[in-house]
């Protein structure tokens, strides 16, 4: 049975502090930036973060399941570190040459991995049935930045040592952060592929809560300071969606003050950061800060 699965657009408002928000492995692990200085966040790093806070099994997925109602086996990640690829293959049915959408839809591999239903995979050996290749519900954006980012870098010093055989040294120019930028990164939630991947209004609500708590709880060393200022969550009153998704982004998108909107970011002063619709696109959907409900 389809679920009535309404449309959604999302901006996550993202402010940066003296913190790798994305390394770049082409770059030695440097914050992700473009040649004209605007700096960037891999909607799949943003996505990791959800799926460790599932997959850790901790206090914020654990208070997830009891506000939600959830059952933990249900909610298992697709992408995760160590997986069996055998093993996930026997989920997905008993020919994988062969595809039928309601046998898949009934299978453990759709049942299991929340994953999998909410963003999609591309899990597949060769000369399997390309039909088991799912389009996620929920697709993130490339965050970017308003303004330029700066970029520090410096190099750390170890007394136990960084090489082999030496008891004290240097890791060159091993901390890279970027010294303050505020990042804008859409979302949308599209209902047409839900019955494709078994995506359910409980993997959607699910996402919606964690999201919040996606940074705050992964803190790193090189990731100490990430604020999620602003994570707008707009629905839309059908499937179809009842508003242009560029019209909500755009009206919630920060500005940078000042004459010159390339000047490096440099405090969240810096900015015009709208907290409302426009009467007439408020009308049109029903809107919610996701950091005013965790």
């Amino acid at each position: 049975m389809k679920e009535n699965i309404k449309k959604a657009t999302g901006l996550l408002v993202i402010e940066v502090v003296n913190s790798n928000p994305n390394g770049d492995p082409d770059r030695e692990s440097d914050p992700r930036q473009r040649p004209n200085g605007l700096g960037e966040i891999s909607p799949v790093s943003f996505k990791r973060k959800l799926r460790d806070l599932v997959e850790d099994q901790g206090e914020v997925f654990n208070v997830a399941c009891q506000k939600l109602n959830l059952a933990k086996d249900e909610f298992k990640i697709l992408e995760s570190r160590g997986r069996i690829r055998a093993d996930i293959i026997k989920e997905m049915g008993d020919d994988i040459k062969n595809f039928d959408q309601e046998t898949f839809l009934k299978s453990l591999f759709v049942k299991k991995y929340w994953d999998g239903r909410l963003f999609g995979n591309t899990f597949l050996e060769e000369g399997g049935n390309k039909g088991y290749i799912k389009t996620g519900v929920a697709q993130f954006v490339m965050g970017l930045s308003v303004a330029p980012v700066l970029i520090q870098r410096h190099t750390n010093t170890n007394k136990a040592g960084v090489e082999e055989g030496k008891t004290q040294g240097m890791a060159p120019l091993a901390y890279r952060v970027v010294e303050h930028g505020v990042y804008y990164m859409p979302f949308y939630i599209n209902p047409s592929h839900a019955y494709k991947s078994g995506c359910s209004q409980k993997d959607i609500d699910l996402l919606k809560f964690l999201i919040p708590y996606a940074y705050d709880h992964t803190r790193s060393a090189i990731r100490p300071d990430v604020r999620l200022r602003h994570a707008w969550y707009m629905e839309h009153e059908n499937s179809l969606g009842s508003c242009a998704d560029w019209k909500l982004i755009d009206a919630l998108t920060p500005k940078r003050k000042g004459n010159d909107p390339m000047d490096p970011s440099t405090s969240w002063d810096d900015y015009e950061v709208p907290i409302k619709l426009p009467s007439e696109l408020k009308a049109k959907i029903s809107f919610e800060d996701l950091m005013e409900c965790s």
